[in-house]
């Protein structure tokens, strides 16, 4: 009987010769023997992943030799043939240009499942996925699209540190099933997206930017376009042409950090305008059931992401503000009005009206900064899980309007009295902070609108099933069966 405690628990790279086998310690007798077509990156996260999981694992390779000392000691490393021959489920991990190269593999992967992890270059619409184009090379085997939204660092680093979802489809039950037994033996959440057609939507899936932050991002970039050049026309342009004063100096910290809060709130107000808007379609309809148009309802679903972006605009706005005593204009701002307030004896300039609007600025958009903060932090995932639908509705409306509110009588102690001062109306355009005013207001008053007792009850109705056409009568619970979950404004 061999002594297994003489084993060395750690062998040499170069122990065994130049081929490894599968008596490794940590694989389980009854699993499948794994085979990896391909020795990239992601096949030897792969490899790893699976051998850490207790799978016997082999890799096929053009070049074993010069390919050995890449992956685990307890993978085998080999031909392609002899992996082929070995494998009960093969990963095929090479670029989908190269799958015709497989074709000899053919007879020996017959009956065998396929897992194809490749992505394409470029967006398709149309198809064929490569999938289906393995599919096409090698009709008598099981393919199954999986894996490919799973990157190699993933792989590696084990499925709490990404994404934990691995999308298969495929037209053979069983092969997915089995695949499935591997995902959930790896760590991962298998999702079953039907049948191999569904593949080209899978492999698009990595290939896609952002997309449901391509509106609120150009949305942000153009406010602030057009904020930016509407201060930089009041507040540059006009001295220069109308005084010959350069007031240039501005462009880099003032200018912006005027610019910033006018695009943070009026992002914010953007992101209630639809819930408002889809509570008066609902009121004009008579009825929930009809569908809201198009434009709505993708407006509905990026509500998220513009609330980020005017989180984002609203750090920054701190964060310059902070930043203004900081700069030398303001040094010699500062010691030039000194200069002038002693030479015309000047011994006290204390105004109390000034004061006051400063320290109720400053008061107002700090808590209109946290609250915002705190609607950031409970937006992320891992936050939003800890809470309760009524809890998330809570911070996401009901606090969300005060955060709406703080940032608008911000912008209104900011303002004071100079709409009233023919002063702050270069070239006839009036202040920068009425015009960011208008979405904000118009969204407050819409929304006390729907708190008018029968308005809120007829919403109220409408939300839990009332239609004006059908003559529906029931009568509502009272205030004090209600739950709490009724909000107007939550669509």
């Amino acid at each position: 009987m061999p002594d297994e405690m003489g084993k060395p628990l750690i062998r040499e790279r170069g122990e065994g010769g130049g081929s490894r086998h599968l008596e490794a310690c940590v694989s389980d007798p009854g699993a499948p023997v794994i085979g990896i077509l391909g020795t990239g990156d992601f096949s030897r996260s792969l490899a790893r992943r699976l051998v850490a999981s207790g799978y016997q694992v082999v890799v096929g390779s053009r070049t074993p030799k010069r390919s050995v000392a890449l992956f685990p000691e307890e993978a085998e490393m080999t031909s392609q043939m002899e992996a082929a021959s070995q494998a009960d489920l093969v990963f095929v991990a090479v670029f989908p240009e190269h799958h015709s190269t497989l074709v000899a593999l053919k007879p020996v992967l017959a009956g065998k499942t396929l897992v194809d992890v490749s992505n394409g270059f470029r967006i398709s619409q149309y198809g064929p996925s490569n999938a289906e184009l393995l599919a096409d090379l090698f009709p008598e085997s099981s393919v199954v699209k999986g894996f490919n939204t799973i990157s190699a660092w993933t792989l590696q680093m084990g499925p709490r540190d990404g994404s934990r979802q691995v999308f298969l489809c495929s037209n053979s039950q069983k092969a997915k099933n089995s695949v499935k037994q591997i995902c959930h033996r790896m760590g991962f959440i298998p999702v079953d997206m039907g049948l191999l057609s569904s593949a080209l939507e899978i492999e698009n899936l990595p290939l896609y930017l952002f997309p449901s932050w391509r509106v609120p991002i150009l949305s942000t970039l153009a406010l602030f376009i057009f904020f930016y050049l509407y201060n930089f026309t009041r507040d540059v342009l006009h001295p220069e042409v109308t005084a010959g004063k350069s007031f240039f100096y501005k462009m880099p910290i003032d200018t912006v950090n005027v610019t910033l809060p006018s695009v943070a709130l009026v992002m914010l107000a953007l992101v209630y305008t639809p819930g408002l808007c889809a509570a008066f379609l609902q009121l004009w309809w008579g009825t929930k059931y009809n569908r809201f148009p198009n434009w709505l309802d993708g407006w509905l679903t990026t509500r998220k992401q513009f609330g980020l972006c005017s989180f984002l605009c609203a750090a920054l706005h701190a964060i310059y503000s902070l930043c203004l005593p900081l700069r030398k204009s303001a040094r010699f701002k500062l010691v030039n009005l000194a200069y002038k307030q002693v030479k015309a004896g000047v011994e006290d300039s204390w105004v109390d009206e000034e004061v006051w609007r400063m320290e109720l600025y400053l008061s107002v958009g700090i808590m209109a900064l946290g609250l915002l903060s705190l609607l950031a932090v409970t937006s992320l995932p891992s936050v939003a899980n800890t809470l309760n639908w009524r809890e998330f509705t809570f911070i996401q409306s009901t606090l969300g309007y005060c955060a709406l509110s703080m940032a608008t009588l911000h912008t209104l102690i900011y303002g004071w009295d100079r709409a009233f001062d023919p002063v702050h109306y270069p070239f006839f355009l009036p202040p920068t902070f009425m015009l960011v005013l208008v979405l904000p207001l118009s969204v407050l008053v819409c929304r006390l609108a729907l708190f008018v007792p029968c308005v809120a009850l007829r919403l109220r109705q409408i939300r839990r099933g009332w239609e004006r056409s059908r003559h529906i009568r029931f009568t509502l619970p009272t205030e004090d069966c209600r739950n709490g979950m009724e909000d107007v404004s939550n669509v």
